[in-house]
């Protein structure tokens, strides 16, 4: 069984919500050193309060674009976004992928809006491939395409609006990226159970807003996360 602390180096600790001001992006930051997270995801106007906070500490500053509705943005948007998140410190981007455009059969822009942001960014780039909007080969292309493309990771869904994460999409991404990229979960990830059971079918991060009570097993029917 994963002991807590190597549970916490897998999870990106998420802050994201409108109302959060600067002193509390301050104690997200300080939380993330101080449980020993991988990363503290927040929104890219934070990125440089974040990332000053935890400047030589291993901890990274991750951050998200085209999201929390993904496939919103412009190609030249996203691309750009992502490199003015990177010159603000962030190490590592999640982004929205074009859906609709994937099932109208535009996949070179499918995999090029990708690579536009995977390019201009040059820190590994995490795509938020939105599964159970997908039909099986729908989701088979996605994987081929985002690969090509060059992300580093491979999500499930953006939230847990679009999808609870469970092992069997986890697991399937895994066997669908075949060792040419990473998976991370996401979505409505609120217990060390149900983060144990996604490393173990493969995760190699997990994003969550409940870390805290996640890695303290303190978590309770009341308790929420993205």
């Amino acid at each position: 069984m994963t002991d807590t602390t190597t549970v916490a180096r897998h999870i990106q600790h998420t802050l994201i919500e409108a109302d959060s001001t600067r002193d509390r992006m301050v104690d997200h930051a300080r939380e993330c050193i101080e449980w020993g997270f991988n990363a503290a995801m927040v929104p890219g106007s934070w990125v440089p309060v974040v990332a000053a906070e935890l400047a030589g500490t291993g901890v990274l500053t991750a951050s998200a674009l085209d999201f929390p509705i993904v496939g919103t943005m412009t190609s030249a948007g996203k691309a750009a976004e992502a490199a003015e998140l990177v010159r603000l410190g962030a190490n590592q981007i999640d982004i929205g992928v074009q859906i609709g455009w994937l099932k109208s059969g535009l996949w070179d822009a499918f995999r090029d809006d990708i690579a536009g942001v995977v390019t201009a960014a040059g820190v590994p780039i995490k795509v938020m491939l939105e599964l159970p909007l997908l039909t099986p080969e729908e989701r088979r292309v996605a994987v081929e395409l985002s690969v090509e493309a060059g992300a580093a990771y491979l999500k499930n869904a953006s939230s847990g609006a679009v999808e609870t994460a469970n092992p069997a999409s986890i697991a399937w991404l895994v066997k669908a990226a075949a060792g040419r990229a990473l998976v991370k979960a996401s979505g409505s990830i609120k217990s060390l159970d149900q983060v144990r059971s996604l490393l173990e079918a493969g995760a190699d991060l997990v994003g969550t807003s409940a870390g805290i009570q996640i890695v303290s097993d303190s978590a309770t029917a009341a308790t929420s996360s993205y």
